[in-house]
């Protein structure tokens, strides 16, 4: 493909446990939570583009306790082509930049939760964003 990622940071991080109570509950119902994952891109200059990859946990029903806990992953990404077609772009930044820093992304986010006592927490060792890209497209 005709791009290199030239940075990653963590843009926004948030992790909040309102209390003791939402705590012991998260801990024994983790598996009520299920993990989102968002793609969104921005233009910086001519040739590089922001992508921003965002994991975050969220209850399966309503009636739970709610945590918060959201990370935003900032990958910056120079293309080597300025006339890259549409889809080309789309598989950049939907398949190919995720699945690059996916696990390092996942890593900072266990690493949340196994310091804050949640030692049960199963997050995907992969993705498959292909997929996802192509089920997006037939929607």
């Amino acid at each position: 493909m005709s791009y290199k990622i030239i940075g990653k940071y963590i843009k926004d991080l948030n992790f909040n446990i309102p209390n003791p109570k939402t705590f012991f509950l998260l801990s024994k119902n983790i598996s009520n939570y299920k993990i989102n994952i968002d793609i969104k891109s921005t233009q910086v200059k001519q040739n590089i583009i922001e992508v921003l990859t965002s994991l975050s946990l969220t209850p399966i029903k309503d009636d739970f306790e709610k945590i918060n806990t959201k990370i935003i992953y900032s990958t910056i990404v120079e293309l080597e082509n300025e006339n890259i077609q549409k889809e080309e772009m789309e598989k950049i930044i939907l398949i190919n930049v995720p699945s690059e820093i996916y696990s390092e992304l996942r890593q900072i986010f266990v690493f949340l939760f196994e310091n804050s006592g949640f030692k049960d927490v199963k997050i995907n060792e992969t993705v498959d964003f292909e997929k996802l890209y192509k089920m997006r497209k037939v929607q």
